[in-house]
């Protein structure tokens, strides 16, 4: 398993239309793509479960990838983060 941590630096977190791109990058993998922010966990493949996480500002937010293509899954991933998180 691969993963890394980011801290959300969005002012508006994470909201309908980043978690929609969020989700369309995670769709090509194979592996297992999840979400985990505090005490919650999140299907990195589902818009409806990254959206229920409620991501804010300020949250810290692991993101876990686990399968043939993981290395490649967390590199495209924390890129995205940077960029747009």
């Amino acid at each position: 398993m691969k993963e890394f941590t980011y801290t959300i630096t969005d002012p508006a977190g994470i909201h309908a239309r980043p978690a929609g791109i969020l989700v369309k990058k995670t769709q090509p993998y194979a592996s297992e793509i999840t979400l985990v922010k505090g005490d919650k966990q999140a299907n990195g493949k589902s818009m409806l479960s990254v959206m229920g996480l409620g991501a804010r500002n300020g949250d810290e937010i692991t993101v876990q990838a686990e399968g043939a293509d993981e290395a490649d899954a967390i590199a495209e991933l924390e890129a995205f983060f940077k960029e747009n998180l």
